[in-house]
């Protein structure tokens, strides 16, 4: 089995977008974060902290990436229903015709 960092952002990525285990994901990650128990051990010094920021990094950014997505859908559906009342509530062509006459100013 190929072991890549793609393959576990691809993974990762996946899990925290299908609804049904996005919320269990966010929280193991968290859970992650400040056990003791790791992957790296945390009392080395510097590659101890790599696994929690790699991880930590990659939940900000998804979890930041699906609510701007939520806030963009959000704000066209508000968008949509508008346009929909404004246009049930318009005139029909006939009667938002008006007739002017025109007069020169000199």
């Amino acid at each position: 089995m190929k072991f890549s960092i793609q393959s576990v952002y691809g993974w990762y990525r996946n899990l925290i977008r299908n609804p049904k285990y996005r919320w269990w994901i966010i929280l193991g990650t968290l859970l992650y974060f400040v056990s003791p128990v790791d992957i790296v051990p945390d009392f080395l010094p510097i590659v101890g902290e790599v696994d929690d920021v790699f991880l930590l990094t990659l939940m900000v950014s998804e979890v930041s990436g699906l609510l701007i997505e939520g806030f963009k859908a959000r704000k066209d559906n508000v968008a949509s229903s508008n346009a929909t009342t404004t246009a049930e509530n318009s005139p029909s062509n006939s009667e938002a015709t008006i007739d002017v006459d025109a007069v020169s100013v000199k």
